[in-house]
């Protein structure tokens, strides 16, 4: 089929007529994230959620405790009227305080917000996702839950898409956004194989608590996090960095492990990989390498968030991550227009592949330096990076600026899978 640059392209920012409908399967960050902004823009969206009730789904994302919603994510919230709720429930340390594994002061990071013109979200995770999903729910958005997606299908002939759930109920619209975390099922179905994780090496300790209870305002080693307000500390060391942060006026606890090794299955084996560390610690992953494409052969079936790009939580970017993609789809959805939803599709696809991946690799970076990091080691290169290309990014003006050239390259000189820059983007 060849395609006319007239019929297929209005060279204007001005949406085109007729409303897309879109069927977003799974309803976490970025599932809600893109459910929202489509909705926002007009299209017709209903969500497709496996778990039978928000408390469930909450439970699994307990499992993940600690997240942050960086000031990429947040001015797209802030413009939702979500910033009140969101900062209500979030974390408010001042300053990052970073050490060597034996307890020297490496570097004291200063948070000030706003930074680049917004706010930033660090909290418990299933409290900022209650807040999006009760806001997806506020604007009458079908949200259906206990449906098992078990297939997807693409009809290009009558320009369909669809799901078919456990109960052998169907589904069809005219996007299909596959939402659906990691072990994502659409993911063969866009990829056309099986997709094998490999280990990174690294695994991972999460645990969330209540100060008082655990004794923690009471011992004078761990006091610190309780007594001072919301904290967040960092020891690093050889292969390993220890995150502990209190919320809630410092009244809950959170703590994070990541080390190279074996997942720990008991608290004595995590008390075993910080045993000569500074005594603070002990009182108190798989990978896929990055996917070819995320859209199908058709352009009908996307890929966002997890199922299209997991993150290290060193990144501190993958739910910020999955809320761009889910705003910047249905951004450019909306200027294609419905006869056009494949050059939609695949222009959000080039838009979002290289940040994403940038984003990937500074995480990568900041894992690196923090377990490279030796007794002695101090300055501003082991803070969190926080640069203005990732966290001053503007995700909803930047689609609607490079929207025009890039769907007229398509157009003009046909769709081809996005290509990847592995050099680290600089963080200053």
């Amino acid at each position: 089929m060849t395609w006319s640059f007239q019929a297929q392209f209005n060279g204007t920012r001005t949406p085109r007529p007729g409303r897309i409908d879109v069927i977003v399967v799974g309803a976490g960050f970025g599932g809600i994230a893109c459910a929202v902004e489509c909705k926002r823009k007009g299209h017709r969206v209903m969500i497709i959620e496996k778990v039978h009730e928000l408390k469930q789904l909450v439970r699994g994302l307990t499992k993940c405790q600690l997240l942050s919603l960086g000031t990429n994510a947040g001015r797209i919230l802030a413009r939702w009227g979500l910033h009140e709720k969101l900062w209500s429930i979030s974390a408010q340390a001042r300053d990052v305080h970073i050490y060597d594994y034996l307890g020297g002061l490496i570097q004291v990071q200063k948070m000030t917000w706003p930074l680049f013109g917004a706010y930033a979200y660090r909290g418990h995770r299933a409290l900022l996702h209650q807040v999006l999903f009760e806001h997806a729910k506020s604007l009458g958005i079908e949200i259906r839950m206990g449906q098992q997606v078990v297939e997807y299908w693409e009809d290009e002939a009558n320009g369909k898409a669809g799901i078919k759930t456990q109960t052998g109920e169907s589904f069809d619209a005219d996007v299909i956004v596959a939402a659906d975390g990691v072990k994502s099922l659409a993911r063969q179905f866009v990829i056309g194989y099986h997709d094998n994780p490999k280990s990174s090496g690294y695994a991972i300790y999460r645990a969330w608590f209540d100060a008082e209870e655990h004794g923690v305002t009471t011992d004078p080693l761990t006091d610190f996090l309780a007594i001072h307000g919301d904290q967040f500390h960092v020891w690093t060391g050889k292969d390993v960095h220890f995150i502990a942060c209190s919320s809630n006026g410092g009244k809950t606890i959170c703590l994070l492990i990541t080390y190279n090794g074996r997942s720990p299955g008991k608290i004595e084996d995590v008390l075993d990989i910080v045993k000569d560390w500074d005594p603070r610690c002990a009182a108190i992953l798989l990978i896929h390498d990055p996917l070819p494409t995320w859209v199908s052969k058709s352009g009908r079936v996307v890929l966002i968030g997890d199922a299209a790009h997991p993150f290290l939580p060193s990144s501190v970017q993958g739910a910020s991550q999955a809320v761009e993609d889910g705003l910047t789809l249905a951004i450019t959805l909306s200027l294609a227009g419905k006869d056009n939803v494949r050059l939609g599709t695949r222009t959000w696809e080039s838009i979002r592949y290289q940040r994403v991946r940038d984003a990937q690799l500074l995480g990568e970076t900041t894992r690196n330096k923090w377990h490279g990091a030796k007794v002695g080691d101090s300055g501003k290169s082991f803070e969190l990076p926080m640069p203005e290309w990732l966290m001053g990014f503007d995700a909803e003006a930047h689609a609607y600026a490079v929207y025009d050239g890039i769907a007229r390259s398509i157009v003009e000189d046909g769709y081809r899978q996005p290509t990847l820059t592995e050099q680290v983007k600089e963080s200053p």
